[in-house]
């Protein structure tokens, strides 16, 4: 089962390298890396070419994150494809995990594992566990999935035509959707296979984008349903909320233990 990974690259070569490496020693023989880079200026190309043809490298401008993707995903060869942030990390066996819940579990099209936010330095913050997704689940907000230790089937990504270009803040989850839409079958697994670096500067720490990311989530529940998002929707979809508790119960146990890990840091700190 060969394993097909795209990372899209710009200006990030503070953490290229520990992403890059992270990929490139995985204990696994059959996969293949594949890096855009839309015109870097920082040094990150210098780095991408250092590794030589170990490296898919495709150095061409872009409209945004999703055609970087598409783009990647364009010249991909493998069953299994996953896509990873230029400033994020994979942990070791993770493609050997990813191969094996596949082969084994053959009847699933996508699984969704786990894994640990990290600060800027590198320092853990806390884990995360994906919630159980669906199509209704993910249309009322409730459904945790975590983007890089999430991996599915290539005919998936064809089948739906790859990512939305015109989306700017969600393209990851909104993929997600299309492809459950199709009949994609997610399985969970609580496995940790990433690290998500999130900080300041970065788009989801930085909270830039939240208006356009609500303005695109209304969108795409639009056009899964036929109508606009009204206040009904919006008191359904609190009410919903602690249903991906219950139909995760470690998700649930995993943010009890990240609110009580938080509340001992703060009592330590008086």
């Amino acid at each position: 089962m060969k394993i097909s990974i795209v990372t899209i690259s710009f200006n990030q070569a503070k953490y290229l390298r520990q992403c890059i490496d992270s990929v490139l020693l995985q204990d696994y023989p059959n996969f293949e890396y594949i890096i855009v880079d839309p015109g870097s200026t920082d040094g990150s190309r210098e780095i991408i070419e250092s590794y030589g043809d170990r490296i898919v490298k495709v150095f061409e401008k872009d409209s945004g994150p999703a055609d970087g993707l598409n783009k990647g995903f364009s010249l991909a060869t493998g069953d299994i494809y996953g896509f990873l942030n230029s400033d994020d990390i994979l942990l070791p066996n993770a493609f050997q995990i990813v191969s094996k819940t596949f082969l084994s579990n053959s009847r699933f099209d996508a699984i969704n594992g786990s894994g640990f936010i990290i600060n800027e330095d590198g320092s853990i913050a806390y884990r995360i566990v994906s919630s159980k997704f669906t199509t209704s689940l993910y249309l009322l907000n409730a459904v945790t999935v975590f983007q890089q230790a999430t991996f599915f089937k290539a005919k998936f990504f064809k089948k739906v035509g790859g990512f939305n270009i015109k989306n700017k803040t969600c393209w990851d989850s909104e993929f997600f959707f299309d492809i459950a839409a199709a009949g994609a079958r997610f399985k969970n697994i609580y496995d940790d296979l990433a690290y998500f670096r999130l900080y300041p500067t970065s788009i989801s720490g930085s909270g830039r984008l939240y208006t356009q990311y609500q303005k695109d989530h209304l969108r795409i529940y639009k056009e899964a349903t036929g109508r606009d998002f009204n206040w009904f929707d919006k008191v359904f979809c609190i009410a919903m909320r602690p249903i991906k508790w219950i139909l995760t119960p470690a998700y649930l146990y995993q943010r009890f233990l990240s609110v009580y890990s938080s509340s001992k840091r703060k009592l330590n700190n008086h």
